[in-house]
C-alpha cells in the first residue's frame, strides 16, 4: 500500500501540472514509466547510478538497462561528452528524459534515492569509490580488478562489511555454466586428484612515449588521476587499452585480464577464502615509453593443499584455466571446454556432489540479491582473495625471488620489502 500511494501522489503531480492547454493536444506517457508486462513500477525498481562510463562501462550500463527490476537514473564520468553519450543512451531506452549526469561520484553518491551503483572507472578508482559508496549505503557492482593494491582490497572488504552491503565483482565467468562445470568436475574427483592449474593470460602492452597536450575542454583530468600521481596530460594515457598497461593506475593485464581465470582458478582449487603459501616469478618489462607493466611473465603459486598453479600470459600458457589432476584435465575458456578424457565434459554432477553457486546472468545476480540480501557469486572477500593472487605475483615477479606468503595474516613472511609493495601512497587529499 505504501509503495501504491507513492505511485498515485507521484501521478497525481503530473496531471496537476498538466495546463489546459497541454490538455488539448495528445498526453502519451512511455510504458516504461507505468511498468508494463514485467516490467514493475517506478516505485519497485532498483534504482541504479554508473560510476565510470567508458567503454567497458557502458556495456555494462547496458546490461542493466536490459533487466526491468532495474532504473539507470544517473551516470558519472569527468569526460563530459562520456556522460553526456551515456545519458542519451538511458533516456532513449526508457523513451522519457530523466537520466542525470554528474562530473563527481560524490555527487551521485549523495543522492538517497539512489539503490546501488556500478563502478566501472580506471583500477586506481575502484575501491576509493567503492568505499564512499558503502559508506553512502548504496550496493555496489565493481568491474575488474578489485583492487591496485593488496592493502586496497582487504580496505573495501572491511567497508562492505561494516555497512552490510551487497557486492558483486565484475568477473562474470562465475556466471557461466562452462566455467562452473570445469570448476565442479575439479573439485568432484572426475581428474582425479588434482595437482596443477595452468593459468595462460593476454600481457599488457608497450607504447613509445607520448607529447603533453593540452587537457581537452570538458575533462576533468586532476579528477581522473585522483589518488594517482600527477602527469602530463597526453590523450593515450587515459583511454583504453593504455592506461591499462600504467602501473600508477593498474597492474596491467597480470590483473587487468588474468584476474579472470586466475578467479576461476581459485573456484575450482576450492580455495576462495584463502590463497598460497609460496610465490616465485620472472616477468619482463618495456624498457621505455609510457607503458610499463609486464609484457610477459610466468609465476608459481603453491598452495597449501598441495596444488601449484601456474599463472603466465598466453605467449607460454594456452590462454584460459586447465586444471590438471592424476586421471585427466579439463580447460575451459569463454569460446570452449574440452577435457582428457574427451567424454568427462558430459560428466552430470551428482545430486550428492559438490555444487558450486549457480548464476546464469551476472548483473541479474546481483540484482537479485539486492532483493533478498543473500551474497552473490562473487562477494567481495571471494574478489579480494582472487585479486590478491594478481598482487602477490606482481611483486614476486619484480623481486625475482621466491616469497613465503601466509594467507591467514595477509603477510609475507620475514619480509619487510615485499610487505611494503602490499600499499602505496595515494596523492593528497586522497586516503584509504
Amino acid at each position: 500500500m505504501k509503495n501504491l500511494s507513492k505511485l498515485l501522489s507521484s501521478r497525481r503531480s503530473v496531471l496537476k501540472g498538466i495546463t489546459a492547454t497541454a490538455l488539448t493536444a495528445p498526453f502519451i506517457v512511455p510504458s516504461t514509466v507505468l511498468g508494463a508486462g514485467d516490467r514493475p513500477a517506478p516505485s519497485e525498481r532498483i534504482t541504479i547510478g554508473s560510476i565510470g562510463v567508458g567503454g567497458r562501462g557502458t556495456d555494462v550500463m547496458k546490461s542493466f538497462l536490459k533487466h526491468p527490476e532495474a532504473q539507470v537514473v544517473a551516470v558519472c564520468d569527468p569526460f563530459r561528452n562520456r556522460r553526456l553519450e551515456a545519458c542519451e543512451i538511458v533516456d532513449t531506452y526508457y523513451e522519457q528524459k530523466g537520466c542525470k549526469d554528474y562530473n563527481h561520484f560524490r555527487d551521485l553518491l549523495a543522492r538517497d534515492d539512489i539503490d546501488a551503483v556500478c563502478i566501472a572507472t580506471p583500477d586506481h578508482w575502484h575501491v576509493l569509490i567503492g568505499i564512499a559508496a558503502a559508506e553512502a549505503g548504496k550496493d555496489m557492482y565493481v568491474e575488474k580488478p578489485l583492487s591496485l593494491t593488496h592493502a586496497e582490497g582487504r580496505a573495501i572488504c572491511d567497508s562492505v562489511k561494516k555497512h552490510k552491503r551487497v557486492f558483486q565483482h565484475g568477473t562474470q565467468q562465475r556466471s557461466d555454466a562452462k566455467f562452473r562445470l570445469a570448476c565442479e568436475l575439479a573439485l568432484n574427483g572426475y581428474l582425479g586428484e588434482l595437482r596443477v592449474i595452468e593459468v595462460g593470460s593476454p600481457a599488457s602492452g608497450e607504447l613509445e612515449m607520448q607529447p603533453e597536450m593540452p587537457i581537452p575542454e570538458g575533462f576533468d583530468y586532476d579528477l581522473w588521476l585522483g589518488p594517482a600521481p600527477w602527469k602530463p596530460y597526453t590523450e593515450k594515457r587515459c583511454i583504453t587499452p593504455y592506461w591499462y598497461y600504467i602501473s600508477d593506475y593498474s597492474l596491467g593485464f597480470i590483473s587487468g585480464w588474468g584476474i579472470h581465470h586466475i578467479d576461476i582458478a581459485q573456484w575450482g582449487n576450492g580455495t576462495d577464502d584463502t590463497g598460497p603459501v609460496e610465490i616465485e616469478g620472472v616477468g619482463v618489462f618495456p624498457k621505455g615509453g609510457l607503458c610499463d607493466t609486464a609484457t610477459a611473465w610466468i609465476v608459481e603459486l603453491k598452495y597449501g593443499n598441495g596444488v601449484t598453479c601456474i599463472f603466465a600470459d598466453e605467449n607460454r600458457y594456452e590462454h584460459g584455466i586447465r586444471f590438471v589432476g592424476t586421471k585427466g584435465w579439463v580447460h575451459v575458456r569463454r569460446s570452449a571446454i574440452r577435457s582428457v578424457p574427451e567424454n568427462l565434459i558430459q560428466t552430470k554432477i551428482g545430486p550428492n556432489e559438490i555444487h558450486l553457486y549457480e548464476s546464469k546472468d551476472h548483473q541479474g545476480n546481483f540484482l537479485e540479491c539486492i532483493k533478498t540480501r543473500k551474497e552473490t557469486v562473487c562477494p567481495v572477500e571471494t574478489a579480494h582473495r582472487s585479486m590478491a593472487i594478481s598482487c602477490l605475483s606482481q611483486i614476486a615477479i619484480l623481486l625475482r625471488r621466491k616469497l613465503e606468503w601466509n594467507p591467514q595474516k595477509e603477510r609475507f613472511v620475514n619480509d619487510r620489502e615485499a610487505n611494503r609493495m602490499l600499499a602505496r601512497e595515494m596523492r593528497s587529499p586522497w586516503h584509504l
